[in-house]
């Protein structure tokens, strides 16, 4: 649903702390208008500048950023519910390398329903590192989705690893870079952005042990073609991939690293200062055995910001991860001192902290904090409107709004979520799409979508995937373990 402008009248607005004191403080009583794409105005008072105008009253309401998450596989919809008792080792076969079992049109309603998952649940920018690349129409059809969808994305184009075959024993394409790929990113980057100007295309690559001359002139294409974001996973072992990105001379503030748990010192300072970003996953990183989130360490939170990673895993709410990574850091320090023979009289950490790694610390994670991640005028209108009065949220939105959203809100709280001055969410439920099939061959019988009719396909979607999966690799889970193990020479007496 779009307006020439929007006034949220008599609302808490959560803003920039002019003293910078705190990340974040509550103007209450205030009013924000949107014109356009932008916020035009906040103050005490605003009149509707026309009658076309659209006043939504946000009496009892909170309006805050919207959210943005760094690191998302948002292809992944239809695999949902198949890592809740997995490892990394295990997520491998079954959920990285089930594109192998995706057609193009697959990817397109996979990024469509996660896209509009996570702007149900208030993100409305997302960094998708899109490892599926097994054609160049598994990417157009996940751009059109993505477009499609109303969200922010900086979409990451990633050369896959892709398998060759699965049987006798899985077996990796060892053309890890295809000249295909190389062409189809720099022309898709330089074409952008789409989606009205929402989505715009970055890099994301993870063969770092590829020659040197190959990975520089990759990095150095894309570069010049536009790219704002290159993003690569890095858990630390034994190597260091800062070491790497330094030694090729790449490492920049276009460099965002998913994970980046186990950092030396060496590492962080190194980060630190080429001004990189770092995106942290809480739930993926406790449960799958990466490493503890490493986004509130000193040497880290100045350019640390939250992902989800796998809503295969685990759900597309920003927030859940702050609740999880605030609580999970704070048991981690009050452990420390409890094992020290000491009790905690003052908590170290502060909602305000992770609130900020959700918003403005994620906007600077991509560049873009000088137009997104907080509600300031002449930024761009990604909001979220929660109402203060729900069942959860009464009363702590009157003592603390930024509490009530990190620690007491559900997804069922937010009421309304705007991108770029267009309503994506109203009164609680999704508005329809309006399918963007400008860089798609897919027809449908209809190009204006209910989430009902996203759920269909979805469901249809995921039964052609499991049927492809059993002719590929029959589900044999043992099996394809020690495949993954040996494709990637991972030692088998070091797993536990």
């Amino acid at each position: 649903m779009s307006a020439t402008s929007i006034l949220l009248r008599n609302a808490t607005i959560l803003v920039p702390d002019p003293t910078e004191h705190k990340p974040v403080v509550s103007l209450r009583g205030h009013s924000l208008l949107v014109e356009g794409n932008k916020i035009a105005r906040i103050a005490a008072h605003i009149d509707a500048p026309s009658d076309k105008t659209l006043v939504i009253d946000c009496t009892g309401k909170i309006v805050s950023p919207g959210f943005i998450d760094t690191h998302h596989h948002v292809w992944q919809t239809q695999l949902k519910g198949r890592h809740a008792d997995h490892t990394l080792l295990e997520y491998v076969p079954t959920g990285n390398m089930q594109s192998f079992n995706y057609i193009p049109e697959d990817i397109f309603w996979g990024e469509l329903g996660g896209c509009l998952e996570a702007l149900n649940a208030g993100t409305t920018t997302v960094v998708d590192h899109a490892h599926m690349n097994y054609s160049p129409a598994h990417n157009t059809n996940a751009i059109a989705a993505v477009a499609s969808s109303g969200i922010r994305s900086t979409f990451c184009y990633a050369p896959t690893t892709r398998v060759k075959e699965w049987e006798p024993e899985i077996t990796v394409n060892t053309e890890f870079l295809p000249s295909w790929a190389v062409e189809q990113v720099e022309q898709l980057i330089k074409a952008g952005p789409y989606g009205d100007g929402r989505v715009s295309v970055g890099l994301a690559f993870d063969a770092l042990f590829l020659p040197k001359e190959i990975v520089t002139d990759l990095y150095q294409r894309c570069r010049q073609a536009g790219a704002k974001v290159i993003t690569t996973h890095y858990c630390r072992g034994q190597n260091s991939i800062v070491d790497v990105l330094e030694g090729h001379g790449v490492l920049g503030p276009d460099i965002l690293l998913s994970h980046a748990t186990n950092l030396t010192d060496s590492d962080a300072k190194r980060l630190t200062d080429a001004k990189a970003g770092i995106s942290s996953t809480p739930d993926t990183e406790i449960q799958m055995g990466l490493g503890y989130p490493v986004c509130f360490r000193e040497d880290t939170k100045s350019i640390s910001s939250l992902g989800i990673d796998c809503h295969s895993n685990n759900g597309s709410s920003l927030i859940n991860q702050m609740r999880l990574g605030l609580q999970a850091e704070r048991g981690l320090r009050n452990s420390a001192l409890i094992e020290a023979g000491k009790a905690p009289k003052h908590l170290s950490l502060s909602v305000r902290e992770v609130f900020r790694l959700g918003t403005i610390g994620g906007a600077r994670a991509i560049g873009m904090e000088d137009q997104l991640g907080s509600l300031e005028e002449g930024k761009l209108a990604d909001i979220v409107i929660f109402d203060g009065l729900s069942p959860g949220m009464i009363c702590a939105s009157e003592e603390d709004p930024v509490a009530a959203i990190v620690l007491h809100s559900s997804i069922a709280d937010i009421e309304t979520v705007i991108v770029n001055g267009k309503i994506v969410k109203q009164r609680g439920s999704l508005v329809p799409v309006d399918l963007d099939l400008s860089m798609s061959d897919l027809k449908f019988a209809k190009t204006r979508l209910e989430w009902s009719d996203v759920a269909q396909e979805l469901l249809r979607s995921r039964q052609r995937v499991i049927d492809a999966g059993k002719k590929s690799w029959g589900g044999d889970m043992e099996k394809a373990l020690d495949g993954v193990s040996k494709a990637f020479h991972i030692d088998a007496s070091n797993l536990a």
